[in-house]
């Protein structure tokens, strides 16, 4: 019994519980766009009395359309209990904290925050819609969001649909805390492709999903950008050469500028410049400069010109001691580069190619001139050579040259040849009585002159004379020493005289002349007459006379003056024997003279007065001192005698002289050869002095 009235009673108090009010559904918070309609449910159940809504704490009304808001009201069935708040459209001041309240049951729902946003105004892009900017120069873009977005925008960048990087993010806020503004930069370097890109700024937030976008125009200023060419690239020496130098630029091009070398060509103005081609233009390139309101650029080229070898570095001398090494260097220019070789002067060996010449221990043999030759380039063009002289400093070399006979008693001539590098500290002759330097002393005389350049290949060398005045026994016995030393050693010579004998005594002279005169007198007409018939074949044969030297005259002397040999015609005597010449009846030569030339039937005698040696002697004309001995040597006394000669002299054919003399010379003596070098030890130095040339000595024929 006691159960089922347990179950009973819990039943009547079930159902009684039921019909308590309570709140079936309840407001809950709600986001809603800006001018859009918001609704917040309230369902209450077991309640038929009083429903009303508070706006943050105040009460809105129990009526269902809610007078005093226009824009709020209640929905819903009353009787099922429901009773939802609508607002419509929505404003910012609509956002609050929302509560429904069963007043009579005493009930309040939880509170309900309605969120109002507030989609984002389309951004603004500062200098749009067109952007001018200037390539290569870094530019700062910006986007600006202005107005009481809710929630606050999210600015991006967008090119061709492609979020771009490198961007900022800054948000300006009112004095009030609220949101004023928002801004993105973009930091970028435009380049020349960007000119007329599109770059979109877009504004997106939770209120616009999709976000509005800002387009922009990039509009780009550039300095000319320049291509420069020549035609012909490749060019000749001479030939014209075209530049063309074509620019694109924005704003348009203001001016040309045209530079060779980095100097301006005055008078160049435009886009075309047309010059001669030559080899400066190989390595100094021409370039041209274009302007505009940005900028300007340049651009230059270099043309191809062909040409021939130009000498830019000459060999220089060299002077090196024997057994070094010694080196020679040159520098051709040209386009093709020049080929370059190096050989000795008057030689075809090439000794090295390239500009560098290397000669290891040299000798005195490798002393001379050396040549630097560039070949002619491709199209003939220049090419040349250039020498430089190497000298190799050695021990002197002293060489005898050629010294004439000379009678007893009479002046003599002796010389030697000394080529010497350095130059020689002293050059000495010494004999048996003593030595000498310079000057003279007693019947000595030494002069000292320059050697002609370039004899014997060794360069400059030194001539040393050596004057006997009055000669001696003992100077035909004994040899002169010519020596000369420098700082690497000495060297030196032995020179003989040679000595001719005089002619008969004058009193065997003097009885030939008394036998011959009568013969004379009887030849002489036969004589004069032959002469002038065979005039034409007599300088036709073989046996002439060949003298060292012509005269314009003649003269005859006594036995006394040919013996004695002595006073101011004292000096060096020419005999030739030719006296067997006679004219047969026929007018021909016979080889027979009936005073077997004792009586000089058919001599001739020459004096010719051309100075003075010292010491009153009488000395042939220093002709060329380094002859051969006995080569003959031609002379031209017409300045010193001042009359035209009777005769003509031949340089042909080792040079013959005929004479329209019917006598011939006598007699010849041939010089003799000179013994070998005797280098005297001990000879005292002298300082070098080159002493003038001497003077024309005289020259006496006698037959």
């Amino acid at each position: 019994m006691l159960v089922p009235a347990l179950l009973v009673l819990l039943f009547c108090f079930r159902g009684r519980a039921d019909r308590s009010p309570h709140f079936l559904q309840q407001p809950e918070d709600l986001v809603v766009l800006l001018g859009e309609e918001a609704r917040l449910p309230c369902v209450l159940g077991a309640y038929r009395g009083l429903v009303q809504w508070t706006k943050d704490g105040l009460a809105l009304g129990g009526e269902r359309d809610l007078p005093g808001w226009s824009r709020y009201w209640i929905s819903g069935n009353a009787v099922s209990g429901q009773h939802d708040l609508h607002i419509r459209p929505v404003e910012l001041e609509d956002e609050a904290s929302y509560e429904c309240q069963a007043t009579q049951a005493g009930l309040r729902s939880r509170p309900a925050q309605l969120h109002i946003l507030v989609p984002p105004e389309a951004p603004q892009v500062l200098g749009g819609p067109s952007v001018s900017l200037v390539v290569g120069v870094p530019a700062n873009l910006t986007c600006q969001s202005r107005g009481d977005a809710r929630p606050i925008p999210e600015l991006l960048w967008f090119r061709d649909g492609v979020r771009l990087d490198g961007t900022t993010f800054h948000q300006n806020l009112l004095k009030e805390g609220t949101t004023g503004s928002v801004e993105s930069t973009l930091f970028f370097t435009p380049s020349s492709h960007d000119d007329g890109a599109t770059l979109v700024c877009r504004a997106r937030s939770q209120a616009l999903p999709t976000g509005r976008d800002t387009a922009i125009t990039l509009s780009l200023q550039y300095p000319p950008v320049v291509t420069l060419s020549a035609e012909p690239q490749t060019v000749p020496e001479g030939e014209k050469v075209t530049f063309l130098c074509q620019a694109t630029a924005q704003p348009p091009v203001t001016g040309y500028r045209w530079a060779k070398g980095g100097s301006p060509v005055l008078g160049a103005r435009g886009p075309r410049l047309e010059v001669v081609a030559d080899a400066s233009f190989l390595t100094e390139p021409v370039s041209c400069e274009v302007s505009n309101a940005v900028g300007s650029a340049n651009r230059s080229t270099a043309l191809d010109v062909l040409f021939g070898p130009i000498l830019l570095a000459k060999p220089e001398p060299m002077s090196v001691d024997v057994g070094e090494d010694a080196s020679f260097s040159c520098a051709w220019r040209g386009n093709p580069l020049p080929r370059v070789t190096w050989t000795r002067h008057g030689g075809t060996q090439v000794l090295s190619s390239g500009p560098t010449l290397r000669l290891q221990s040299v000798g005195p043999e490798d002393a001379g001139n050396y040549v630097c030759r560039a070949e002619p380039g491709l199209l003939g063009l220049g090419g040349g050579t250039a020498e430089a002289r190497l000298t190799v400093n050695a021990p002197p070399v002293v060489t005898a040259l050629h010294s004439a006979p000379a009678f007893l008693r009479g002046p003599a001539r002796l010389q030697c040849l000394v080529f010497s590098s350095p130059a020689p500290e002293a050059v000495v002759w010494s004999w048996d009585e003593g030595f000498l330097e310079a000057g003279s002393r007693g019947r000595f005389l030494v002069e000292t002159f320059p050697a002609p350049e370039g004899q014997g290949g060794k360069g400059p060398g030194l001539i040393s004379v050596l004057h006997i005045s009055g000669t001696q026994e003992s100077d035909f016995s004994s040899g002169f020493n010519c020596s000369a030393r420098n700082r690497l050693g000495e060297g030196g010579t032995q020179i003989h005289l040679g000595r001719r004998d005089l002619l008969p005594t004058v009193p065997m002279v003097a009885g030939v002349a008394a036998a011959a005169t009568t013969i004379l007198m009887a030849i002489t007409v036969v004589a004069l007459c032959c002469w002038r018939h065979s005039k034409a074949s007599f300088s036709k044969q073989k046996n002439l006379v060949r003298i060292p030297g012509s005269s314009d005259g003649s003269s005859s002397r006594g036995p006394e003056e040919e013996e004695t040999g002595s006073g101011e015609e004292r000096g060096p005597i020419v005999h030739t024997d030719h006296s067997d010449l006679v004219l047969d009846e026929e007018g021909a030569l016979e080889t027979k003279d009936p005073t077997n030339g004792y009586y000089k039937v058919r001599g001739v005698s020459v004096s010719l007065s051309l100075g003075e040696a010292p010491g009153g002697g009488l000395f042939l004309p220093p002709s060329s001192p380094l002859g051969l001995p006995g080569t003959p040597t031609f002379y031209d006394f017409n300045p010193h005698l001042d009359m035209v000669p009777p005769c003509r002299l031949y340089r042909a054919r080792a040079g013959y002289l005929t004479t329209p003399h019917p006598r011939a010379f006598a007699n010849y003596i041939k010089p003799t050869s000179f013994g070998p070098p005797d280098l005297a030890s001990g000879t005292p130095p002298f300082p070098y002095a080159a002493f003038p040339m001497p003077s024309h000595p005289r020259l006496q024929t006698h037959v």
